[in-house]
């Protein structure tokens, strides 16, 4: 979906103080045992209290990996090589998810993260009706609620999300794709959670239940108090509702800011080449620049950064060292903004023994 950009004055949650409610610090991934492949490394994010997180990459960049492991629900052959994922609840109280035995992880799912996958129909079970789905799942986590009682509230979660109630009675195959990924959220807001993870839920809809899908998100957001982590390949489709945007690369974050900062003047080649790969619905006509190529292979990564063989400013330093996540080096910029990028990092260069570069034109100034 082609979307333009929300105004500064949207009443999405921009410039919220840093209160951290889940903290992914340092996570790695293999796939494999003999020869792993290491699809995550060292990865870190922050999501705040009522925040929405963007996640966005190409295919194969480890977006729905970072958010599978982080809530334990990484298929084999997938492994948790290291790192910590840390929930802060709303009394304070931390706990390391990845530590947590069978019984509190599951007291903790749903109640404390609730995740809506991909394809709904692959998520909904074909001969139970949607109603029946939804409270399963609010008497599994309470047990002491009477079946009436939790059929009465999924009739309400299902109000909650722009479905008449009287469709709880329907089966999964009678309700629209659109109506279907609602079901999901419904049944993922049932125990009221405080992290709401969304695998590109709107991968397989067209582009007008799209945009409903994100404005329902968004007004639910103000509502009820939730965070988000939304992930996806469309960054346009993040600039109507993310409030900070997290670029994945080849198993690595390359770039984590503001979303209008993101829009406005991305920082890592990388981004820009996204942001350039779908046209602006306002303002004048530009040409696609796309990115040429396609993402390495992440069991044999080159030396250096991933994406130089991709990269239109990389130098001879790209080739021998591996950027880091680092504060951007233009003036003026956010303290808290994050490029994985020797373009921001001369003094790393010129200390290995390379001749920096200067940032292009293109990554210093805001686009008109």
């Amino acid at each position: 979906m082609s979307a333009q950009p929300v105004s500064p004055a949207a009443p999405h949650a921009r410039g919220r103080g840093a209160d951290p409610v889940l903290e992914i610090r340092n996570l790695s991934v293999d796939y494999g045992y003999d020869e792993p492949t290491h699809v995550l490394r060292q990865v870190s994010l922050t999501l705040n209290r009522g925040e929405v997180l963007g996640l966005a990459g190409e295919s194969g960049c480890g977006k729905s990996t970072l958010a599978y492991a982080a809530t334990r629900l990484l298929p084999p052959p997938g492994l948790i090589t290291g790192g910590e994922v840390i929930f802060t609840d709303r009394d304070g109280t931390q706990r390391d998810i990845l530590t947590l035995d069978d019984r509190a992880l599951r007291a903790s799912r749903w109640q404390d993260l609730a995740i809506v996958f991909q394809g709904a129909m692959n998520s909904l079970n074909p001969v139970h009706r949607i109603g029946r789905q939804i409270a399963d799942a609010i008497t599994a986590h309470r047990p002491g609620m009477k079946k009436p009682e939790a059929l009465e509230k999924a009739a309400e979660l299902l109000d909650l999300v722009g479905i008449n109630p009287d469709r709880a009675r329907d089966y999964p195959h009678q309700l629209s794709g659109g109506m279907r990924q609602r079901v999901m959220i419904a049944m993922a807001l049932a125990l009221d959670p405080q992290v709401l993870i969304m695998d590109e839920p709107t991968t397989a809809l067209d582009v007008v239940m799209q945009r409903q899908i994100v404005e329902q998100i968004a007004d639910l957001r103000e509502r009820l108090g939730f965070s988000v982590v939304f992930i996806t390949h469309d960054v346009s489709l993040l600039i109507e509702i993310a409030d900070r945007i997290a670029i994945m690369y080849a198993g690595e974050i390359v770039e984590d800011a503001a979303a209008l900062d993101v829009y406005r003047a991305p920082r890592h080649p990388y981004a820009d080449g996204l942001l350039h790969s779908f046209p602006p619905l306002r303002g004048p006509r530009r040409e696609l620049g796309g990115i040429p190529g396609s993402p390495p292979d992440l069991a044999s990564l080159p030396t250096g950064c991933p994406f130089r063989d991709r990269c239109a400013h990389a130098f001879d330093a790209c080739a021998a060292i591996q950027p880091e996540l680092v504060p951007s080096a233009v003036p003026g910029d956010d303290p808290a903004r994050r490029v994985a990028c020797h373009l921001h990092t001369p003094a790393l260069v010129e200390a290995a023994g390379f001749s920096p570069r200067l940032l292009p034109p293109a990554l210093t100034h805001p686009a008109p």
